[in-house]
């Protein structure tokens, strides 16, 4: 049997207070959705983003996740003449999902929506430094 390291909510919570900051910074509105290892939701939150916003916070924090790795690599496939990309269930094309790690191990995902692609990967990359 393998052992393997779970995000708690409390780190969850933290990642999602350093995004949130970032946001506050530039005067962005966005949606924090933080997930676990399994793409289940664990935390989320949301002031004054639109509604929209939610499902696609989380829809980035998902394919994170599963996929193993930043939701803006797939932009940058798509962007290059690659759309095939966009047939993969689950996919997310945009910036602003990005893996947690914790001693090498991926323990969840941080989705942000609500401001431009490329500011919800810069709230994303601050909530990610934030992890222990």
């Amino acid at each position: 049997m393998e052992q393997k390291y779970k995000i708690d909510l409390k780190t969850a919570k933290a990642v999602a207070a350093a995004a949130q900051q970032e946001a506050d910074r530039h005067g962005w509105n966005v949606v924090v959705a933080i997930v676990d290892d399994g793409a289940h939701l664990m935390y989320l939150q949301r002031e004054k983003a639109q509604l929209g916003s939610i499902e696609v916070a989380v829809k980035k924090a998902k394919a994170a996740v599963l996929f193993l790795r930043a939701t803006s690599i797939f932009a940058d496939r798509v962007n290059q003449g690659e759309p095939g990309y966009l047939e993969m269930p689950g996919i997310m094309p945009l910036e602003g999902g990005e893996v947690l790690e914790y001693k090498g191990e991926i323990v969840g995902a941080i989705g942000i929506s609500g401001a431009k692609a490329n500011e919800d990967g810069i709230v994303a990359r601050a909530g990610v430094a934030a992890m222990p």
